[in-house]
């Protein structure tokens, strides 16, 4: 078999073929170059945009003309007696027990005391005989008198029994005044209402022996319930916007969802050192019977406050920072330190009076090297949501 003869290339296809590769040299090499300058623009941007601090905004509340402060109070009567005797003896009855509505001067219960009548009786057997001594040292005393002017008895006789007659009628007073004191004490027996009111306790039966004074426990209580007395701690950082007149609502357990009136009526105007708080009475209508003594409910203050006022978070403040800043982030993404005015310090939150504008970009836990004129990026996820910003 006669091998195959081999034909060199003509001279048109090596320069067909050496325009092609020098083509496709070009191509991929120009590629390159593009992909090259593409990928360093894209590194570039990355890392102005990594160079730029990312930021999170602050949520804060702008002031309304009114705020709603609730606390919670205590329910008293208006005026509330603790019945105690002021007699030993026993029980002999009791005509009102707990519940009952009294007028004042009602009797509530009579104590027999029979040592007190006899102490009375003495009393008044000695203060008889006391009158008679004295009659008859006026009748000696006015018949030496006229004796004496006759020359028949001698000076120093009459005075004596002047003398005689006055000390008699010293020792008459000193007895009717032992037995007006015991008749004063036999008044005490009988116990009675001191006002209008309710019973609210019966510590006494029938027979039971009684002790004088208030060392023990009362023998009854009385309740004035036609108004009742509200009191209420309130916190320092609030006592400014109080005053008697102020008007507030309270709500009770028992009546769920129904608000009743109250009017402050007396402010201690002094501020306990413990719990940083002042006691504040409240007054309200009871004519109705809803409300009982000892009661709890909730009340609820409607303070005036100023209407450019916002609330921020404390971690919003610069720390350190001695005039009181934070920072904003402006229209063009810069950073923007304003000073502020504080007012109240309500712990993770605090009050700005002035210095601060609802539409401005708070900047949440501002980093202390941030400074201003500095570029910052907001977060991807507050970015959208963010509010232009407005400088004032």
């Amino acid at each position: 078999m006669k091998p195959d003869t081999i034909k060199s290339p003509s001279g048109r296809s090596l320069i067909v073929t050496a325009s092609v590769a020098v083509l496709a040299a070009t191509i991929v090499l120009g590629y390159g170059f593009v992909d090259r300058a593409s990928s360093t623009q894209q590194i570039t941007q990355w890392t102005i945009a990594q160079a730029e601090p990312s930021v999170s905004l602050a949520k804060f509340v702008a002031g309304s003309p009114q705020q709603i402060l609730t606390l919670p109070g205590n329910i008293q009567p208006l005026n509330k007696a603790a019945i105690y005797a002021r007699v030993n003896g026993y029980v002999q009855k009791w005509t009102h027990d707990i519940g009952s509505p009294v007028k004042a001067g009602d009797t509530l219960a009579v104590i027999d005391a029979p040592d007190l009548d006899q102490q009375l009786g003495q009393a008044k057997a000695t203060l008889a005989s006391a009158k008679a001594n004295e009659q008859i040292a006026v009748l000696t005393a006015n018949r030496n008198a006229i004796l004496v002017q006759k020359q028949i008895v001698a000076q120093q006789l009459a005075d004596q029994t002047q003398a005689d007659s006055k000390a008699k009628k010293a020792v008459v007073d000193a007895n009717e005044a032992n037995v007006g004191q015991l008749e004063a004490m036999q008044s005490f027996k009988t116990l009675t209402s001191p006002f209008d009111g309710v019973v609210t306790a019966r510590n006494i039966e029938l027979g039971m022996l009684i002790s004088s004074g208030g060392a023990g426990q009362a023998l009854f209580e009385v309740s004035d319930l036609h108004r009742v007395r509200i009191f209420v701690q309130v916190p320092q950082s609030f006592v400014a916007g109080l005053a008697p007149g102020v008007k507030a609502t309270f709500d009770m357990p028992q009546s769920p969802g129904v608000q009743f009136d109250a009017v402050v009526a007396h402010i201690s105007h002094a501020i306990e050192a413990t719990s940083h708080s002042m006691e504040v009475e409240l007054q309200a209508d009871n004519s109705a019977g809803k409300f009982f003594g000892g009661s709890y409910c909730t009340v609820h203050f409607n303070l005036p406050t100023d209407p450019n006022l916002v609330t921020i978070p404390s971690t919003a403040l610069i720390a350190g920072s001695q005039s009181k800043q934070v920072a904003v982030v402006g229209a063009d993404d810069k950073v923007i330190l304003k000073t502020v005015q504080l007012g109240r310090d309500l712990g993770d939150s605090v009050e700005v009076t002035a210095g601060l504008a609802t539409s401005d970009r708070l900047i949440d836990s501002p980093a202390e090297t941030l400074l201003a004129g500095d570029t910052v990026r907001i977060a991807a996820d507050q970015a959208a949501s963010a509010p232009t910003s407005k400088t004032q």
